[in-house]
C-alpha cells in the first residue's frame, strides 16, 4: 500500500467567498455538502493550488481573490507529505499593476513552484471535464499533460519552454526575419525540448496502458484504450537523438508555411490523446454521455493508481460532484476504489446522503455562504 500523504489542516484568507475558514482535518476522506454556489468547489480549488499551475479552474489570480478584499489571497496547509510533516503556504500579494504569487515551504521562500511535488501529487476531475472526449483536442493536451507532470515534475517546465521558444520563432516569421542561423538555433531547442514532451507523454500512456490491463475485470467502470495521433504518430521507438533531428527538419523546411498560417503547424501541441471505450471497441466520443463519464472515472482512478505504484506515495484527489448521476450501488462501488487507492481524497455534492456508504471513513463538512460547518 503506497504511504497516505493528507492534509490536516486548511487556512484560506480572502479567497473567493471565503473571508477567513479554517478545516481541521483527519487523514480521513473529506465531504464537503452544501447548495450550488455554497463554495464546495472554492474549497478543493484552493486544495488545488498546492500543485505547480493555476490550478483545477486556471482561473487568473486576481480572479481568485475575494471581492473587496484589500489585497491578495493566502492559503496555508499542513499536511503529512512525502517527505513528512510540512507546512506550505502560498499566495498572491497585489500591487498597482501587478499580482505576484508567493510560496513558502516550511517557512523558507521556494524557487519555483515546481517544489511543491516534493510533498505531494494532486489529481482532480471535475464536471468541467466532462465534455474532454467531445471537446476541443487542446484540453485532451492538458489533460494529458497533467497526468504526466504527476509522474514527471519536470515535463511542466518542459512545455513552458517549448512555447516560449515556439513564440520567439512565429515572432521571428511573421515580422519576415528570416535569418537561418537564429531559426535554427530556435527550431534546434524547439526540437530537443518537443521530442522530450512527446517521449514523456509516450512513455506515461505505456505505463497507464500496461496497468489498465492487469487490473481486474469486474470493476464497475469502463476501461480506455490509449493512444497519441497528430505528431510523428508510429516513430516514437527510434532514437530520440534521430526523433530530434527530424523534427529540426521538418521545422526548418515548413517556415513559409508556417509564416503563411501565422504559427506553426508541426509539433507536439498539435498532438491529441485518442480514447477508445476498451470493452465495447468505440471511440469515447461516440459513447453516450454516461459512459464517458464513467470512462472518465475509471481513467483518473487508474492514473492515480499508477501514481501511488510509481512514486510510492498516494496522491490526493479533488473530485467534484463525484457521486452525481451514479446508482447507489455504483457509489458504494467508487468509493471502495477511492478508499483502497490508500490516499485522501476530496469530495463534494448537495446530498450528503449519496456518500452514505463512506460511512466512518470519511469526515463529514457543511458549506453555506462562505462558512465551513463539521
Amino acid at each position: 500500500m503506497p504511504h497516505k500523504v493528507s492534509l490536516s489542516r486548511l487556512k484560506l484568507t480572502d479567497f473567493r467567498n471565503y473571508a477567513a475558514v479554517s478545516l481541521a482535518l483527519d487523514g480521513r476522506h473529506a465531504v464537503l455538502t452544501g447548495n450550488n454556489g455554497a463554495g464546495k468547489t472554492n474549497l478543493m480549488e484552493a486544495v488545488s493550488l498546492l500543485s505547480p499551475g493555476r490550478g483545477l479552474r486556471r482561473a487568473a489570480y486576481g480572479d481568485i481573490t475575494r471581492v473587496g478584499a484589500p489585497g491578495g489571497f493566502s492559503i496555508f496547509a499542513v499536511l503529512d507529505g512525502m517527505e513528512g510533516d510540512v507546512e506550505i503556504g502560498t499566495g498572491v500579494e497585489t500591487g498597482e499593476e501587478t499580482t505576484t504569487r508567493r510560496l513558502r515551504i516550511n517557512g523558507t521562500a521556494a524557487k519555483t513552484a515546481d517544489e511543491l511535488t516534493d510533498h505531494l501529487r494532486l489529481l482532480w476531475l471535475t464536471p468541467a471535464m466532462d465534455g474532454l472526449f467531445t471537446g476541443a483536442s487542446s484540453d485532451r493536451r492538458r489533460f494529458l499533460d497533467r497526468l504526466v507532470l504527476s509522474l514527471d515534475p519536470a515535463h511542466g517546465r518542459r512545455a513552458s519552454d517549448f512555447e516560449r521558444a515556439m513564440r520567439s520563432r512565429n515572432k521571428l516569421l511573421d515580422e519576415g526575419r528570416f535569418d537561418p542561423s537564429w531559426l535554427a538555433g530556435i527550431e534546434e531547442q524547439m526540437a530537443s525540448l518537443g521530442i522530450a514532451m512527446a517521449l514523456a507523454r509516450q512513455e506515461m500512456l505505456g505505463l497507464l496502458t500496461r496497468l489498465i490491463e492487469e487490473r481486474p475485470e469486474s470493476s464497475p467502470f469502463p476501461s480506455a484504450s490509449l493512444q497519441l495521433s497528430g505528431f510523428m504518430d508510429g516513430q516514437f521507438s527510434r532514437p530520440s537523438v534521430d526523433l530530434e533531428d527530424e523534427y529540426a527538419a521538418m521545422l526548418a523546411e515548413s517556415r513559409y508555411r508556417d509564416s503563411g498560417a501565422g504559427r506553426t503547424l508541426d509539433g507536439p501541441h498539435r498532438a491529441d490523446l485518442i480514447v477508445h471505450h476498451r470493452e465495447k471497441a468505440m471511440e469515447a466520443e461516440r459513447c453516450s454521455t454516461g459512459e464517458q463519464k464513467a470512462l472518465l472515472v475509471g481513467l483518473v482512478l487508474a492514473h492515480a493508481r499508477l501514481v501511488g505504484n510509481l512514486t510510492g506515495h498516494a496522491p490526493i484527489l479533488l473530485l467534484d460532484e463525484i457521486a452525481a448521476h451514479l446508482d447507489e450501488g455504483r457509489r458504494a462501488a467508487l468509493f471502495d476504489l477511492i478508499d483502497g487507492l490508500g490516499g485522501q481524497a476530496f469530495m463534494t455534492g448537495t446530498d450528503e446522503t449519496m456518500f452514505s456508504a463512506l460511512a466512518d471513513r470519511a469526515q463529514f463538512f457543511t458549506v453555506a455562504d462562505g462558512k465551513v460547518f463539521g
